[in-house]
């Protein structure tokens, strides 16, 4: 099993949903997020003035999925979080070592 956990623009969110689910994913946990990579932010103006947005928002993704799915999970968070601009994001896989259905106690593969 596999924690995939993917960083990605928040107009984005619905696109990636959609498209995990119609490969068979049936759960995710998502988080709004804020941070930075090699854009570091931006200058706005408001009202006149310019500031710094050191820290953008982000959506922060983390599925649990069976090491079978991995490959198609990884290609299709890619395709349907991908503008082309900077800023897309970025997507992590670490090694889960145990997963358990609080519910009824199942464990590993069969919990997710």
């Amino acid at each position: 099993m596999k924690l995939v956990t993917a960083i990605i623009k928040p107009f984005k969110l619905d696109d990636v949903r959609e498209a995990l689910s119609n490969i068979g994913i049936q759960g995710l946990t998502v988080t709004e997020v804020k941070g930075f990579g090699r854009q570091k932010g931006h200058t706005e103006l408001y009202r006149g003035a310019e500031y710094v947005v050191d820290f953008l928002p982000k959506i922060k993704l983390e599925i649990a999925v069976d090491d079978s799915l991995l490959d198609s999970v990884l290609e299709t968070i890619c395709q349907a979080a991908n503008t082309g601009k900077i800023g897309d994001g970025k997507v992590f896989v670490v090694n889960l070592e145990q997963a358990i259905r609080i519910r009824t106690a199942e464990s590993g593969p069969d919990a997710l």
